[in-house]
């Protein structure tokens, strides 16, 4: 007999992520024997730094790495973490109060609005964003209000037009994704500004600091930002270390300990060889970003030639692991994708998934070799 079990209320405001019902469609397509090509998905497909495998391989071996750890992370990651803001953002946090390790930073997306977020609580929402923001939101029973990110604007919030009355979080994302759009330090100050004169808490998701992107930049590194902000980064992208999901939240102590509050309820420390090959990671030189963006550019070359082929057209200095353009005139980002996909049996990604502002726009990844790069563009002139 099958029994019926009624889902939690919560669930039903939130949906299947986009990407797992399209990697399935693309599964079952690839075993009836179709050949698709893949530039949808930003999973780094390099590899992190030898000396990072080598100490996670040393550190595994011990017989005393395998225990619980602290809910507060290794202390050498909090101070790896602290050592890396200094040097890479002029941003000082101290290792044992104002960094809190993450099992990746959409963990952090979730853990701080849970932390924050009660039922009825408004957040603002970049339109278009990362879909995990405005689940985490649903989730938490808050109200999403998504505030529209404009090309001509270059992505940035038109701060005068935003709502305030019962507005408790604003989430941004610089370098932003979808788009690639960097905002400059006057830009983030008026974010910062903006949500200390409204009591709003600003939080930022920056893990596309280092990719493409010749001047990373860090929200705490604005005068007074730890008054009302805090920030999330992560090793996956910038350090191609997706699926070890190590991240972090940076802020000051008393956001540190709230969110704490929370987190310590959900989960444990991460096993300690990851905590400490990160810290290995966050110590590497500039040749490991500067290697890391000659590969990218390479691609990024690549990924504009195709764009262009396919009539897409692609704003300059874009920052982060992915090409986002515009579609051509008449045409709407769904019927261009499947188009692509069943035509030509290659995958890119939707803009409209990021939200109705990404409707007209498509995405590519950046996370493939050139050899494949130019594989899809041979077939798409074919």
């Amino acid at each position: 007999m099958a029994y019926n079990f009624e889902l939690a209320s919560r669930l039903g405001s939130v949906v299947e992520y986009y990407f797992s019902r399209k990697l399935r469609e693309i599964d079952e397509m690839r075993k009836a024997g179709a050949d698709i090509l893949s530039l949808g998905i930003g999973s780094p497909d390099l590899p992190p730094h030898a000396s990072v495998v080598e100490r996670l391989s040393v550190e595994s071996a011990k017989p005393t790495a395998h225990g619980y750890q602290s809910y507060r992370g290794a202390a050498e990651l909090r101070k790896a973490f602290s050592t890396w803001y200094s040097t890479r953002f002029g941003v000082e946090l101290c290792p044992d109060s104002e960094i809190l390790p993450l099992i990746g930073s959409k963990e952090g997306v979730m853990h701080t609005v849970m932390t924050y977020i009660s039922k009825g609580d408004k957040v603002l929402v970049p339109n278009p964003g990362y879909p995990t923001y405005s689940s985490a939101v649903r989730l938490a029973e808050g109200v999403v209000v998504n505030y529209s990110l404009k090309e001509e604007n270059n992505y940035i919030p038109d701060l005068a037009t935003l709502p305030v009355e019962g507005v408790k979080m604003m989430i941004v994302n610089y370098p932003h994704m979808p788009t690639g759009a960097v905002a400059s330090k006057e830009d983030l100050k008026r974010i910062v500004d903006w949500c200390r004169e409204n009591n709003i808490l600003l939080v930022n998701d920056n893990p596309y600091c280092f990719l493409r992107n010749d001047n990373p930049l860090s929200l705490l590194a604005i005068d007074g930002a730890k008054d009302v902000a805090i920030e999330l980064n992560s090793l996956s992208k910038s350090h191609n270390m997706a699926g070890w999901r190590v991240g972090m939240i940076g802020g000051a102590k008393e956001r540190i300990d709230e969110v704490l509050r929370f987190k310590s309820n959900m989960d444990s420390g991460m096993f300690l060889p990851l905590q400490l090959a990160a810290a290995t990671a966050l110590g590497l030189g500039d040749e490991w970003y500067e290697g890391q963006n000659k590969i990218y550019r390479a691609r990024e070359a690549k990924g504009l030639e195709i764009m262009q082929t396919l009539g897409v057209e692609c704003r300059a200095n874009q920052a982060g692991l992915f090409l986002w353009g515009r579609v051509p005139e008449g045409d709407n980002c769904y019927d261009f994708c499947d188009r692509l996909l069943y035509e030509k049996h290659i995958f890119v990604t939707p803009g409209g998934i990021f939200g109705s502002e990404g409707e007209q726009y498509v995405r590519i990844s950046l996370c493939a070799s050139e050899e494949l790069f130019q594989r899809v563009l041979d077939r798409i002139k074919g």
